[in-house]
């Protein structure tokens, strides 16, 4: 289970170190991809089956579901830790997610996967949240949580 968040720096390499909490739950291959909200997803090897098998499963007949394949397959890539936890971010997703070299990352647990984040999005991102939730609690009761 992936929890928390932690900040890091991204190398002039665009390798990020992915925390040693994270590391244990991480097998040494992942699955990193563009997420909906302009960051970044690592996926467990096991999780990536799991989604891709329901993404490939939807009709590309349904322009929805050709836009979530196009979203998550096509910037893909298979990515794997080195010896220092590290991950290589390919320029593409960089560029995607609004990454420079040696800036800050905030690397984010969300249980079965981790997103990763530019500062001022998460910020952006998890104040709006908040705002969503705080206006309508009844959000929860329609989660059935």
């Amino acid at each position: 289970m992936f929890l928390g968040q932690f900040t890091y720096t991204l190398d002039v390499k665009g390798r990020l170190t992915v925390p040693s909490r994270f590391r244990d739950e991480l097998p040494t291959q992942a699955v990193l991809t563009r997420g909906l909200d302009r960051c970044l997803v690592l996926y467990p090897i096991d999780v990536w089956g799991e989604l891709s098998q329901k993404v490939t499963s939807l009709p590309i007949t349904d322009t929805r579901g050709r836009a979530l394949r196009r979203i998550f397959f096509a910037d893909a890539v298979d990515v794997e830790l080195d010896r220092q936890g590290r991950i290589l971010i390919p320029d593409r997703l960089r560029e995607y997610a609004g990454l420079d070299l040696s800036s800050e990352v905030v690397v984010v647990g969300l249980d079965r996967f981790i997103e990763l984040w530019r500062p001022d999005r998460w910020e952006s991102q998890n104040e709006e949240q908040m705002e969503i939730v705080s206006e309508d609690p009844a959000i929860w009761e329609s989660l059935k949580i």
